[in-house]
């Protein structure tokens, strides 16, 4: 059985937000700002996007591995995933890190890559390029769950 086609893991993540209730967003979301401001969080980016200042679009993208996922396919997602930023133009930042949360609330989602882009233009590019599609090979077999958000920075 090979992996999910890129139309077959977008469903699966429209499914899956549709079927999450209010609150399970509103954690993730704050999970994800919380993450933001976070000190020991590994950043993948220039010291200051050419942006700062300006509302950016930030692509938050939680992810549950399956029980048997090895340690070593793990890091492969973490290292394949980190690498995006260098092979995808459009990306502005991208930081990601493991949960560290006491509230025991992330619902069994274990790590949080977030990238920024200056424009939905550039995040639409994104979605379909040949190296996220590439990542998602990587990914696919060992996940056992996603959730995505998109949202515009407010001040």
């Amino acid at each position: 059985m090979g992996s999910p086609s890129p139309a077959c893991v977008a469903g699966a993540q429209n499914l899956i937000l549709s079927r999450m209730n209010t609150r399970t967003i509103i954690v993730v979301a704050a999970l994800a700002l919380s993450f933001l401001t976070a000190a020991p969080a590994r950043v993948i980016a220039a010291d200051a996007p050419a942006n700062q200042g300006k509302k950016m679009l930030y692509h938050v993208v939680a992810i549950k591995f399956k029980p048997e996922a090895k340690p070593e396919q793990i890091k492969a997602v973490e290292m394949a995933f980190g690498e995006l930023k260098t092979k995808i133009p459009g990306i502005t930042s991208l930081n990601w890190g493991t949960n560290v949360s006491p509230e025991q609330k992330n619902k069994g989602l274990t790590h949080c890559f977030v990238l920024t882009f200056a424009t939905e233009k550039d995040r639409d590019a994104y979605l379909p390029h040949p190296e996220h599609n590439a990542f998602g090979k990587v990914l696919g077999p060992i996940m056992a769950d996603v959730l995505v958000i998109d949202f515009w920075s407010q001040e």
